[in-house]
């Protein structure tokens, strides 16, 4: 790619990512294209799809959070790799307001612009997830599929601004669900928190 193009591509990207923050996936092409002080044509020359915007926009968090989940297996047990991946995938979702929509589609659509990294980063958690059975840790009823299902639930459940103060609860519920232990609880932290 031509270094103009480039720097393009990245303005682009650059404009992006807090508009879709602040108005969520569904925003218009249109409008980063006005934000961004370029025509539409420039913006879909780059981006044909909005889910090619996302794919670039959202590239390297999916690497990042990939990159984390490597980390995390072997620097912690595998319960408290899990469930901290866990938490760092829901933490990242819910600044994209209604991305999870679009990556639970992805994930079942070859032809998706985000379908591949959202294969790399469900097979991340279903490797997390295996260390943990493995070890008597995490339910054995429980696959790649459900957890990525069960992350794009919490995301859903943080965009909701009336289950916002239950947040911490809930996502204890849920990763209690998940692993053997029987204490429910157990403090895990806030969504995010580290």
């Amino acid at each position: 790619m031509r270094v103009d193009a480039q720097r393009n591509r990245d303005h682009l990207l650059t404009v992006a990512g807090p508009v879709i923050a602040e108005q969520g996936i569904d925003v218009s092409m249109r409008d980063i294209a006005r934000r961004a002080d370029v025509g539409l044509a420039t913006l879909l020359r780059h981006f044909p799809t909005r889910e090619a915007l996302l794919e670039g926009l959202l590239h390297v968090s999916f690497g990042d959070l990939t990159a984390r989940a490597s980390e995390l297996e072997t620097a912690h047990t595998a319960e408290d790799a899990l469930v901290s991946w866990v938490r760092d995938c829901v933490a990242w979702t819910t600044e994209y307001r209604g991305v999870t929509v679009l990556m639970a589609a992805a994930i079942e659509d070859p032809e998706s612009a985000l379908h591949a990294s959202c294969v790399t980063l469900r097979a991340a958690g279903a490797r997390l997830l295996a260390r943990a059975q493995a070890t008597g840790a995490a339910r054995n009823d429980i696959d790649g599929d459900d957890l990525f299902a069960l992350i794009a639930m919490l995301a859903w459940l943080g965009d909701q601004p009336a289950l916002a103060p239950r947040a911490n609860h809930l996502f204890d519920l849920v990763t209690s669900a998940v692993l053997t232990h029987a204490d429910g609880d157990r403090d895990t932290g806030a969504p995010g928190e580290r």
